[in-house]
């Protein structure tokens, strides 16, 4: 059973999840807005936050910013707009997954239980995944990969990434010159099976493209496929 943090002005939407999550099990919490959320993180842990973008007194984006500043709990964020600006706003402030609104309160479910499960293994890897050395250097060392310390350092500085940029990353090191579908990556590095949200990882992509600078040549886009990180 999971203690979910629902945070939304809207208390149909909030009755909808609430009905599907107590349905499946789970304890829900409520909040009408951002700073609500807030406070209610302060004071109390949650396994999951399901969370929306428009809001009073503190937008959702806000609100994931404080969050992130005393817990690295996962967030679904919500919101009625799918335009890109959004999807990457939040993965920048720490989301982990993105729904737009109208959404299958079933699907949502299966979203939340693949993130928890993902993030319940994510310190056992499976056997069938190959462990990269700890330190991958590119270029004769001009980028620098530690995988244990989770490091990633251009030219001596090192680079800010977010928990999802880090686990593509590393996870393109591990399969380095392989062609990989985007259902495979999802499946991978997501922990749910394709729900039809290749745009999710296209952002994630960018976004890692953007912080890698000139290195961003190593991911290669294979049409109507997926990626390859090419070594070669």
């Amino acid at each position: 059973m999971y203690h979910i943090l629902v945070v939304d002005d809207e208390i149909r939407i909030r009755s909808i999840i609430k009905k599907y999550a107590e349905f499946e099990g789970h304890e829900v919490t409520e909040a009408g807005d951002g700073m609500e959320a807030v406070l209610l993180c302060r004071k109390n842990d949650y396994d999951i936050i399901i969370m929306d973008i428009m809001m009073p007194e503190l937008d959702g984006f806000s609100a994931c910013r404080e969050i992130r500043k005393i817990s690295d709990t996962p967030i679904i964020m919500l919101s009625a707009r799918g335009e890109e600006y959004d999807r990457i706003n939040g993965f920048e402030v720490g989301v982990d997954d993105y729904v737009t609104k109208p959404f299958s309160p079933k699907e949502l479910m299966l979203r939340i239980d693949a993130i928890l499960k993902r993030t319940a293994r994510k310190s056992q890897p499976s056997a069938s995944v190959k462990i990269p050395k700890e330190v991958i250097e590119l270029e004769g060392g001009a980028l620098v990969a530690d995988v244990t310390a989770r490091t990633v350092t251009i030219d001596g500085k090192r680079i800010e990434l977010s928990p999802k940029e880090y686990d593509l990353f590393f996870y393109f090191l591990m399969n380095h010159d392989i062609a990989l579908n985007r259902e495979q990556i999802l499946r991978d590095v997501w922990g749910y099976e394709y729900f039809g949200n290749a745009r999710t990882l296209d952002t994630h992509i960018k976004l890692l493209r953007r912080s890698l600078g000139r290195f961003e040549k190593y991911i290669v886009t294979i049409r109507n496929y997926g990626y390859r990180f090419d070594l070669k």
